[in-house]
């Protein structure tokens, strides 16, 4: 009895001790993974706090992170823009307007063709599928010359059109996307809606749109985002139109190699531009997690 009871205790001993090990593990873990996280986030971090530093006491020599006067009028001096002529309500509103027209078009357009590729039965699909994943692999600085030309051509420099029109041609990333998520819906869904009398563009309008909504959404979502935070292709051909420009040029107008620049102004509008990309993430977080993950209605 005495050695059963001893036995017992050793192995009660046993579990604590290994409970115990556990959670040090995992606080060891986590300690490691707010410690990387804190040097990833350090940028933002510095740059919300900057915001309100005023912009000689930014970079001192001694850099400290929390201001020791708090400055508010950052915000209303940015929002004002350079030289007066537009304020920042002109530049939000075109980024707003840009990356909100060419998602529509890249969603509407991306799903339409994955539904092709996904439910049509027609010669060299697959072949055209691989072309449009193959796309994937070009960079975009070797589209920037003939794109340019081609756009010249059409006279659509100094506008957002070269930036809209060609988002409602699909996109490849999106299409790939879509195209998977579809082809996890059941097919079973197809043929009960066909002997209820659906064409095939009546499929996709009632049955597969509704089901396909977190593929869609998630599209969008980076669609919106990528838009959002483009530089190159407004610095390209919105040229020289102020009133046009978004806000990722605008902010270009704070950095004057000629004059003093005002880094705090500047760092308000940019702290301003992150709040709808970070609210609209938030806001489409599970909707991105169930697009990504293209289950469907299988499993």
């Amino acid at each position: 009895m005495g050695a059963t009871k001893t036995m017992g205790k050793a192995g009660k001993a046993g579990k604590i001790g290994t409970i115990r090990t556990m959670k040090i593990s995992e606080l060891i873990k986590h300690a490691v993974i707010l410690f990387f996280a804190f040097i990833m986030i350090y940028p933002l971090i510095w740059m919300l706090m900057s915001a309100f530093k005023e912009s000689s006491t930014i970079f001192p020599t001694a850099a400290y992170l929390i201001p020791e006067t708090w400055d508010f009028t950052n915000f209303a001096t940015g929002w004002q823009g350079i030289g007066g002529r537009f304020t920042f309500a002109t530049f939000f509103r075109n980024s707003f307007m840009y990356a909100s027209l060419a998602s529509i078009g890249a969603v509407f357009s991306s799903s339409l063709i994955a539904y092709s590729f996904s439910r049509g039965k027609y010669r060299g699909k697959k072949i055209l599928f691989a072309l449009t994943m193959a796309t994937l692999l070009l960079p975009a600085q070797i589209l920037m010359v003939p794109q340019y030309l081609w756009f010249h051509q059409l006279g659509w420099i100094g506008s957002y059109l070269p930036l809209i029109v060609p988002a409602y041609f699909g996109g490849a990333f999106f299409i790939f996307l879509i195209t998977n998520f579809m082809n996890s819906i059941p097919t079973e869904l197809d043929e009960a809606a066909k002997i209820d009398g659906a064409s095939f563009y009546g499929i996709y309008v009632r049955i597969i749109l509704p089901l396909a909504v977190p593929a869609l959404i998630t599209s969008g979502l980076f669609s919106f985002i990528w838009r959002w935070d483009d530089f190159m292709g407004p610095l390209l051909y919105v040229q020289g139109q102020q009133r046009l420009f978004p806000v990722t040029l605008a902010l270009r107008f704070f950095a004057d190699p000629a004059a003093s620049t005002d880094w705090g102004a500047m760092f308000a509008m940019s702290t301003l531009s992150l709040v709808p990309a970070v609210a609209i993430f938030i806001f489409f977080q599970k909707y991105l997690v169930d697009g990504i993950s293209t289950t469907g209605l299988k499993g």
